[in-house]
């Protein structure tokens, strides 16, 4: 008879063998990712040059696109010059052109430098990265506002997408710098996050990925939002008063390019080491997520949400917490299920069998995943059971529960007997798993406890 060897979990192991369904999806998409001048300043491009280089080894195809404001600075203090910045936009003249001109070529070539290595035992080694950049944008001047001349400050007017795609068909890496140059041949300024949008947007990139110089989108409590609509983050823009220009600017093309089809949009703080792979090689991320519509959704279930419960509920059932359910149980009563999907994970479900002659319904098999418990969602899971029960015509809903009679209570689930459950349900009582019976009536509109 063999026996089995208790395996020690490497965290290493674990940790990339979770990863691999973002490897394998991520393989062959676009990724348009922007990030500041301050990248170079501070020595911390080095590590996002491996991060880059680990992303084009994965088979993704980057367009990357800079900043270059502290360069920009550092040239116009030389120069005894500074630029004007009004409502935000920095007004270009012909001194502060040159030194746009200058910063962004140094930048450009450092950022080509940093991707050229290839040291041996060094992230870089074997990388053999080729990286281009080209006359990709088409700028118009900003013109006049208000009475303020912006003189060179432009916005784009057109992306060439056809010749970067072509350029990205070879494998290579876009480069783009905050340029922008007209028909007449003039040169533009243009802020960073505004041509990374455009770009997006222009090729049908599949992620846009803004790295902030802030430590990211937080709400009231100081937490990073994890995701959040373009309707949602256009309230954050109106009710918060004091935000950096450079933010407000990238959280303005976040929203118009979501809105254009770029289906996510990823505000990261660069601060933190690896973010980029932290970011698109786990679930949860460790930034904000701009959709369309809010990833995480709770909807009835269907015959392909099958391994997905099994495989939520199992470790429930073997301590005991729930009844034991068989995959050709649960493919027969499926449409009986609802449940929570966080970027097509399940994460929680819940069923709802209907006793439609004492207008009642159990509700079954209420779990959330221990690592998205205590966030609410079991609460959202109850609320969309208790509304399909109502769109049924059931009046009240109850439960049998060993180990969670508690949480129901809280929930306003009340004590009952045996006896009053449903005759067809009071048959199939299993006396000696003694489970608690918890009731609550629900309420509608009309109801004296309606609110």
């Amino acid at each position: 008879m063999a026996i089995k060897k208790n395996r020690l979990r490497d965290p290493f192991v674990e940790w990339f063998r979770a990863s691999s369904p973002y490897i394998h999806a991520h393989r062959g998409r676009t990724f348009v990712i922007a990030f500041g001048g301050e990248a170079l300043m501070d020595g911390g491009f080095a590590g996002l040059a491996h991060d880059i280089a680990i992303l084009h080894g994965l088979g993704i195809r980057l367009v990357l696109v800079h900043g270059a404001r502290p360069q920009i600075e550092e040239r116009l203090r030389l120069r005894n010059a500074q630029m004007q910045i009004v409502n935000g936009l920095r007004v270009t003249d012909n001194v502060a052109l040159d030194c746009v001109k200058e910063a962004a070529g140094t930048v450009r070539v450092e950022v080509e430098a940093l991707l050229s290595m290839g040291l041996t035992n060094s992230p870089m080694a074997g990388a053999n990265i080729r990286v281009a950049s080209g006359n990709f944008v088409t700028a118009r001047p900003l013109g006049v506002h208000d009475g303020i001349d912006y003189c060179h400050t432009g916005q784009v007017r057109r992306i060439d997408a056809s010749a970067i795609s072509q350029l990205l068909e070879t494998g290579a890496i876009a480069l783009i710098p905050p340029l922008g140059y007209s028909p007449t041949g003039e040169v533009f300024n243009l802020t960073a996050a505004d041509v990374a949008g455009s770009v997006a947007s222009s090729i049908g990139a599949d992620k846009l990925i803004l790295l902030l110089e802030e430590q990211g989108i937080k709400d009231s409590r100081g937490k990073i939002l994890t995701n959040v609509i373009p309707d949602e983050l256009e309230a954050i823009l109106s009710r918060r008063k004091h935000i950096p220009d450079e933010l407000k600017q990238s959280l303005v093309s976040a929203i118009e390019c979501c809105r254009s089809g770029v289906k996510r949009v990823h505000l990261l703080s660069r601060q933190m080491d690896g973010a980029l792979l932290k970011e698109l090689f786990s679930r949860d991320g460790i930034g904000t997520m701009l959709t369309a519509e809010h990833y995480e959704s709770i909807k009835t279930a269907s015959i392909d949400d099958v391994g997905g419960i099994l495989e939520l509920l199992s470790p429930l059932e073997q301590q005991g917490i729930l009844v034991r359910r068989s995959r050709e149980l649960l493919e027969t009563e499926i449409e009986r299920f609802s449940v929570v999907v966080l970027d097509g994970m399940i994460i929680g479900c819940a069923a709802l069998y209907p006793y439609q002659p004492e207008q009642m319904a159990e509700l079954a098999c209420v779990a959330v995943h221990q690592e998205y418990s205590g966030e609410g969602r079991g609460d959202r899971l109850l609320s969309h059971m208790e509304q399909r029960a109502l769109h049924s015509g059931i009046k009240s809903v109850f439960v049998l529960t060993t180990q969670t009679t508690h949480w129901f209570r809280e929930r306003g689930f009340d004590p009952l007997s045996v006896d009053q459950l449903p005759m067809a349900k009071r048959t199939l009582y299993n006396y000696q798993r003694n489970s608690k019976v918890l009731v609550k009536r629900l309420e509608q509109e009309g109801d004296p406890g309606y609110r």
